[in-house]
């Protein structure tokens, strides 16, 4: 079963009747709404792009892995093998094709490509709840205030997301929209959907879309995005001429909602008609043994799909890790959420499904010639406690954790930055969400300083950070 989760309804974009005017003369300018969306926005004071760092633009694309729950930074990217057994765990490091970079036994196919990527070691949000801690890394704001869990979306905490930003300044470049969510959006236990996920107060046009859908189904089949068969073309173009007839007749009650409603119209029909959007979700046209070595599971499957999307044209796409099948989903220890038995779970349910999946993707994208044009993000909310609990467990941990980027604009085989002995606090290079959104951002052309209007037309700069020079 896949549904698409699109805008809610809101449609608070406060552009001005002249700027929707504009848009309802596309066909002499050949300017639609994401390119008069894009223009505005870098028309702005401040927001000239600055290609003077390396890697700026090298992105076509961007893949967001998001771990949620928070992996362990010790059975993950930053083992301890020198600390006592209640911190390092029952697990050894091994070499990697990096020289003198460790990682935990548990990647070993992630082992072999750590000259692709960099890792960030000292991360940070200083934030343990993970709705809060999620909205930071998310969105590159920090949650008003920290610490708040099961946090619910709106103001105060309403900044656009990453995808959503992307979205909005990159535009749709093929009749798919520009960022896409898959296979489903976060949420808690308690069932709160966390902050941070949508476009905020940008306005529903820049909302990623939401693709709910699980890939590794036997009978999962793209999206019904046809046109109905009862529906030919004739009477689809009929269809388009009386809308086009009482389109002219509302314009001059209400032109900026038509225009607004057109758009969205003219969007879908766009999709409808589209075969390489419905080819972009054709999973069952890939090779059984691609399929296979991404993993017969709905986080690999989903992760395929992700590398299908950005070759069909889609800027960035996040897979989130969701509670699956394999997935224990209880209170104590749901997803990479382990306060319970962590040793077992990262073993026989959460590490080998990443690391195949992940390595996968590296691979897969290096063959086709797409790595360097496609940043790949591993990342998830925060890390987890450098002291074992006495179920077995680690607990919340803001204070330090890991972030691995690869592909386009990031230089590969580097670490950067360095937590203490027990992998509880940054010593050195120590990084922050929003200096992860600007890195991002500036690999995929924009500028961080780049500016965006929220609905009372006051402009922000997209990313508060600089650019991970290190990396880069």
């Amino acid at each position: 079963m896949l549904s698409f989760v699109g805008p809610n309804g809101r449609l608070c974009d406060r552009l001005s009747r002249r700027e929707w005017l504009r848009v309802g003369g596309i066909g002499a300018a050949s300017l639609g709404l994401p390119q008069l969306l894009q223009a505005r926005a870098q028309a702005s004071p401040g927001s000239q792009l600055d290609a003077t760092l390396p890697g700026f633009g090298k992105a076509k694309a961007c893949i967001v892995l998001f771990l949620t729950g928070g992996p362990p930074q010790h059975e993950t990217w930053d083992p301890k093998p020198d600390a006592p057994a209640e911190i390092r765990g029952p697990y050894r490091p091994i070499a990697t094709a990096t020289p003198g970079l460790q990682v935990c036994e548990l990647m070993p196919r992630t082992a072999t490509l750590t000259d692709k990527i960099a890792v960030l070691r000292a991360v940070a949000t200083d934030d343990n709840a993970h709705s809060a801690s999620g909205y930071y890394m998310l969105t590159g704001q920090p949650h008003a205030p920290k610490g708040v869990e099961n946090a619910k979306p709106g103001p105060p905490n309403d900044w656009p997301c990453l995808a959503a930003v992307v979205r909005h300044l990159r535009g749709d470049r093929s009749a798919l929209p520009g960022s896409v969510r898959l296979p489903e959006h976060i949420w808690n236990t308690d069932k709160s959907v966390w902050p941070g996920q949508d476009a905020g107060w940008l306005g529903a046009q820049a909302d990623p879309w939401l693709v709910a859908c699980d890939p590794s189904k036997p009978d999962f089949k793209p999206p019904d995005i046809a046109l109905p068969v009862a529906i030919t073309p004739e009477r689809l173009a009929d269809r388009l001429q009386l809308r086009e007839l009482m389109n002219r007749r509302f314009r001059a009650v209400d032109d900026a909602r038509i225009g607004r409603w057109s758009a969205w119209q003219n969007k879908v029909i766009d999709l409808m008609r589209s075969e390489a959007a419905r080819e972009a979700f054709a999973l069952d046209k890939e090779p059984a043994s691609v399929r296979e070595r991404y993993g017969a599971h709905r986080f690999g499957q989903s992760v395929l799909l992700a590398r299908r999307l950005v070759e069909a044209g889609v800027s960035l796409v996040q897979v989130n890790w969701n509670r699956g099948e394999n997935d224990p989903d209880v209170a104590a220890s749901p997803m990479w959420d382990t306060h319970e038995k962590n040793a077992q779970l990262v073993k026989d349910v959460l590490m080998p499904p990443m690391d195949m999946a992940y390595s996968a993707l590296l691979e897969d994208l290096a063959v086709r010639g797409l790595l360097d044009e496609t940043l790949v993000v591993w990342m998830g909310e925060f890390g987890r406690s450098p002291k074992i609990n006495e179920r077995g467990g680690r607990d919340h941990w803001g204070s330090v954790f890991s972030v691995a980027l690869a592909g386009g604009g990031v230089k590969g085989g580097v670490v950067h930055g360095k937590s203490d002995r027990q992998g509880g606090y940054p010593l050195e290079g120590r990084v922050e969400p929003p200096d992860l959104m600007a890195t991002i951002f500036h690999c995929l052309g924009l500028s961080p300083t780049a500016e965006i209007h929220n609905r009372e037309g006051r402009p922000f700069a997209i990313s508060r950070g600089k650019p991970i020079e290190a990396i880069l």
